[in-house]
């Protein structure tokens, strides 16, 4: 049977979030695929997501960049983590290798780290990125950019430029130096909108407009301006302390498929820049109110593209401390849901890897 092992980074839940529905698709087209996950992912998250009787391999395939809440990026420390472990990267070869010796995949597919993509290289096992940035363009369009060392952006850039393939799902980064890069559409798993249902679960009358709530995995932001945003909205969120001091926010349960279904019936959608939950708002139409994250070099990409599907505006992060969102959202909500976008590059993924695998 064949065997698919599949490498992602922890840096929150959104490397995941993007490639479990390739993989998905994977699993449908060939029953029989086996499936290894390796990266140190909650394993509830993980199971929202993937395929049922994967195999969890809890180790870390690269380093996360650290965060201080869901909007500001450690850019020195995360600097100093990559440089460290470059310094010890033959050792980190040689635990892949063993791995890799161990599980005998058919393919590799790394989102987004470049470690699996270089040891696959050196073995002759086909391998593949799939993601919206790599973690070279990361780094070297950030704050501390001009102190990447040189050895680790040229290791990085043979790693993702060495694999035979890297999927760039709609929106992307444009990473065009990639001399295998192959853009395809947006990722998603767009479910049924049923925004009567959702309601009737909830308990909330028919005329209340419902907003989801949601930062991923990465911390939480916590909205001020007293107990009551404005008449006739209710919040949602997934993050239970988001409630604390509110009487208009109801919890949802946090695992995947909840926040899915959610968001698919909302009346809008409040979040930071961040691939998942960009694609999963255009592939169901919802509005967005997006918090600014500066300094996240990905930002402007998913931004202006999101901004072309559904209703959207921008909020700073003081003005969301502050409470200060009636006008914005009042104005999302007034436009309504759009059209929804297709999640085209599912398919796209699967059928350009499926090449691979056989």
């Amino acid at each position: 049977m064949p065997h698919l092992f599949v490498a992602v980074t922890a840096h929150g839940y959104g490397h995941l979030a993007q490639v479990a529905p390739v993989v998905t698709e994977l699993k449908r087209r060939l029953p029989d695929l086996e499936i290894s996950l390796q990266g140190n992912i909650a394993p509830a998250f993980a199971n929202s997501r993937l395929p049922a009787g994967y195999r969890s391999i809890p180790s870390a395939a690269d380093v996360p960049l650290p965060m201080d809440g869901p909007l500001t990026t450690r850019w020195a420390d995360g600097l100093a983590d990559y440089a460290a472990f470059d310094l010890d990267y033959s050792a980190h070869q040689a635990r892949q290798r063993r791995l890799f010796e161990q599980t005998r995949p058919d393919l590799v597919l790394a989102d987004i780290p470049w470690l699996p993509l270089d040891v696959a290289r050196s073995m002759g096992i086909p391998c593949a990125g799939l993601c919206s940035l790599s973690w070279y363009d990361i780094l070297a369009e950030s704050p501390v950019g001009d102190q990447l060392p040189t050895a680790l952006a040229q290791r990085m850039q043979r790693a993702y430029g060495g694999a035979d393939l890297f999927l760039r799902p709609a929106p992307s980064m444009p990473m065009s130096w990639l001399p295998n890069g192959r853009d395809i559409g947006p990722i998603a798993q767009p479910r049924r909108r049923d925004p009567v249902g959702l309601r009737q679960r909830l308990g909330r009358h028919a005329t209340e407009q419902l907003v989801l709530m949601q930062f991923g995995g990465t911390g939480r932001l916590q909205l001020g301006g007293g107990p009551q945003l404005m008449a006739g909205v209710h919040l949602l969120s997934p993050d239970a302390d988001a409630g604390r001091g509110r009487d208009d926010l109801t919890p949802i349960d946090a695992d995947g498929n909840s926040v899915l279904e959610v968001l698919a019936s909302c009346d809008a959608l409040i979040t930071k820049p961040g691939y998942g939950t960009f694609a999963e708002a255009a592939c169901n139409g919802i509005p967005m109110l997006s918090v600014e994250r500066k300094d996240w070099p990905e930002s402007r990409w998913l931004v202006d593209w999101l901004a072309d599907q559904v209703p959207l505006r921008e909020i700073s992060a003081s003005d969301f401390a502050a409470g200060q969102i009636r006008e914005p959202l009042a104005e999302l909500l007034a436009e309504g849901v759009a059209e929804p976008v297709m999640p085209s590059g599912v398919a796209e993924a699967a059928e350009l890897l499926m090449d691979l695998l056989q």
